[in-house]
């Protein structure tokens, strides 16, 4: 494709929505190839949305990343949360546009830009292990600094690892060999194809099998010190509490795109019939649906705009924990209101909106879970000292 004017992003984003769309049945289905999305979203020039301009990405911020995403999500759920799962692991990298680096971390920093821009990599993140989900401490993921004083050497399971086998790189989080509850969890790139790596069968979920996800097993895995994230040991969990927009929000934007698609749907619904459409009881019931959508999209696009005014504020990080706990409720609440209003379509496999249904769902198992994010807002709302990673079981 043409290259992107940052003013027409959105606009492209629809128009890759529209190829992905026609994709999304097959791959649910597994009739179809997983990678083949990510096929598209490669040669769409919307892997470098978030890295500088300069040095040759679209230059997004968080704020116009989750519009672009939730564009996306519209179209094709699952293409549109392993498109996230790459976004996740270059936020730290976008965050830290125009800002001087150690020597290590601006030659990683570099590096990884240009893998994305130039050689249209494919990342993804390997954290979740079976247990303890997505959370840092006490993971039982291992590293240690080899012999020769240039590699790391990993040892490990991760039990849910989206993009299993479509991915190019993996970036894994791991903690420094020691006690069980250590705090030293670092991010490692790790190459598909490194001696050691190995992925499981794809895992046989009941939504979002577009995103590949399967299990990943790291044999004593050597990986040079380069490819330490941005050059820098045991700075995981720090980052995750005092900016956690991409860890545990990274995803809403996506399931916002699906109620944005279950919505959509019921509307089309509603309209094929004329007698229904001018119904006062069904337009109560639309007008119900759209107010629950519009408070979940000005939430999110609200958060999204903090963040980029205030990243790392007790504000903006309790805005994002709000977004994605609303996203996950109004989702499966609007698919609730479409099973009512579109009756046998809603459960029909030869209509998107069953899968619509079942995708809407996963949003509740994404990080932050549900009950995570309300505490976060209530140890806000309390005064709990939200910088202190001891305040919390990450």
């Amino acid at each position: 494709m043409t290259p992107i004017h940052p003013d027409d992003v959105l606009k492209r984003a629809a128009e890759v929505g529209e190829a992905l769309a026609p994709l999304a049945a097959g791959v649910d289905t597994g009739q179809a190839d997983p990678g083949r999305p990510y096929a598209v979203l490669r040669e769409s020039g919307l892997l470098g949305a978030l890295v500088p301009r300069e040095a040759g990405g679209l230059g997004l911020s968080f704020g116009e990343y989750w519009r672009l995403l939730a564009v996306l999500g519209s179209h094709n759920g699952a293409a549109a949360v392993g498109f996230n799962m790459h976004h996740v692991v270059l936020g730290a990298l976008a965050d830290s546009a125009g800002t001087p680096l150690p020597p290590a971390a601006d030659r990683f920093r570099t590096w990884m830009q240009d893998e994305v821009v130039h050689g249209r990599k494919l990342f993804a993140s390997a954290t979740s292990e079976t247990g303890r989900g997505a959370r840092l401490r006490g993971m039982t993921t291992r590293y240690r600094l080899a012999d020769d004083g240039e590699h790391y050497v990993l040892n490990g399971v991760k039990s849910f690892v989206s993009l299993a086998g479509v991915a190019d790189y993996y970036v894994v989080a791991a903690a420094a060999e020691g006690p069980e509850d250590t705090a030293e969890v670092s991010h490692f790139v790790v190459a598909a194809d490194d001696a050691g790596v190995a992925f499981g069968r794809v895992h046989g979920l009941s939504a979002m099998h577009g995103t590949s996800t399967a299990p990943m097993t790291l044999t004593d895995v050597a990986v040079p010190r380069s490819r330490l994230y941005l050059g820098v040991e045991g700075m995981s969990l720090f980052k995750v509490v005092r900016e956690p927009h991409w860890m545990v929000a990274g995803y809403t934007a996506a399931y916002l795109g699906i109620a944005e698609a279950v919505f959509e749907y019921t509307v089309r619904c509603v309209t094929a019939s004329p007698s229904r459409a001018a119904s006062p009881a069904v337009q109560q019931e639309l007008g119900r649906m759209s107010a629950r959508l519009r408070a979940a999209r000005a939430l999110v696009h609200e958060a999204g705009d903090l963040v980029d005014r205030e990243r790392g504020s007790i504000e903006a990080n309790a805005s994002v924990h709000a977004a994605k706990y609303l996203v996950g409720e109004v989702g499966p609440q609007l698919a609730q209101d479409a099973t009512r209003l579109c009756g046998s379509a809603a459960v029909s496999r030869s209509q998107p909106l069953e899968r619509l249904i079942r995708e809407a769902s996963f949003a509740a198992v994404m990080p932050a879970k549900p009950l995570d994010c309300l505490e976060y807002l209530g140890k806000a709302a309390v005064g709990v000292n939200l910088y202190d990673a001891r305040a919390f079981a990450w």
